[in-house]
């Protein structure tokens, strides 16, 4: 079912979901939201599964016309967004007539926002995924980003009656400077403790070379002991390498799978989907937890992600 046509692209749209899993021992990538705590709550915000695709919209969004009424939700970054000229809230069920304009501008806070669409974004699925992966040109709508005069299908699900919200002390927000716990190694061995301590103890700049595979960072240079390269292992998400440099790259969801630098860190998962709303010049700073305290709070983070869905659940209106 034809839900949505692309009048402009915006600056880099894709259909993402929570992830392509079970692959990397091939070469290929997670993928998924970059942010998926928004992507998660957009989907609940239409009566969807978490894992339901969405439009990822980057720094400049989309203008899409509507090929039939449905129903939608706006989550992440915080941008402007107007349905037929008329200011749209974000974090809310809207209800879109066949015809009417969604179109957004530039984004003000954060990097990324997510529209969710009653039933969920309908392209085919590829490894088990409907992410799009653009170097690898596979996923999504022909494995590229949105264009114009693009259509993007969704599943037929029958209108949910109530509008769902989320409690506004619940909304994230999104400054200018980020701070992410993370634990030490697994090459943390490579670097003097001066650089480790260099790593910990200054704020990094996310340079323009930040996209989907990962963010160089610009700050104080950290100190290798030595070589500063290692037999290629695997790469996740969080991952932060050291090249020769000295400056931090900190691997995101379109990352390759393994690589050469040293790693002196990974992000706590819990804190991974906020580097996702990190934009260039936005400065960065890192915390060290112990292995412990990243499960405890992936914990807490699973029991946030309960309640703010509980929450929605119950904060609902009739239309």
């Amino acid at each position: 079912m034809k839900i949505l046509k692309a009048l402009k692209p915006g600056l880099f749209t894709t259909v993402q979901d929570l992830g392509r899993f079970g692959y990397l021992r091939y070469g290929v990538p997670i993928s998924g939201a970059m942010d998926t705590f928004s992507h998660t709550i957009a989907n609940l915000l239409v009566d969807n599964s978490p894992a339901h695709a969405c439009l990822e919209m980057t720094l400049i969004g989309a203008e899409l016309q509507a090929l039939t009424e449905t129903q939608i939700a706006l989550a992440g970054g915080e941008i402007s967004a107007k349905i037929n000229d008329v200011d749209a809230p974000m974090w809310q069920t809207l209800n879109i007539s066949e015809g009417d304009i969604i179109s957004f501008g530039r984004m003000r806070n954060g990097c990324r926002v997510y529209l969710a669409v009653r039933g969920g974004v309908d392209v085919p699925l590829v490894l088990g995924s409907r992410s799009t992966y653009v170097r690898g040109g596979f996923g999504g709508i022909e494995g590229r980003q949105l264009k114009a005069e693009d259509t993007v299908d969704g599943f037929r699900a029958r209108s949910v009656t109530k509008r769902f919200s989320m409690l506004k002390e619940q909304i994230p927000q999104f400054a200018d400077q980020v701070r992410v716990h993370v634990i030490l190694g697994p090459q943390d061995d490579m670097f003097t403790e001066k650089g480790v301590e260099t790593f910990l103890s200054n704020q990094y700049e996310i340079t323009l070379e930040a996209d989907r595979m990962g963010y160089r960072l610009e700050g104080p240079v950290i100190e290798h002991k030595g070589k500063a390269d290692i037999v290629s292992d695997a790469l996740l998400p969080g991952a932060i390498q050291v090249p020769k440099s000295g400056k931090p790259i900190v691997i995101m969801r379109d990352a390759q799978t393994t690589g050469g630098y040293p790693k002196i860190a990974a992000v706590a998962t819990s804190d991974v989907w906020r580097l996702g709303q990190a934009k260039p010049s936005i400065t960065v700073s890192f915390e060290k937890i112990t292995m412990k305290e990243g499960y405890e709070k992936f914990l807490k983070y699973d029991k946030l992600l309960v309640s703010v869905r509980d929450a929605i659940a119950k904060n609902r209106t009739s239309f």
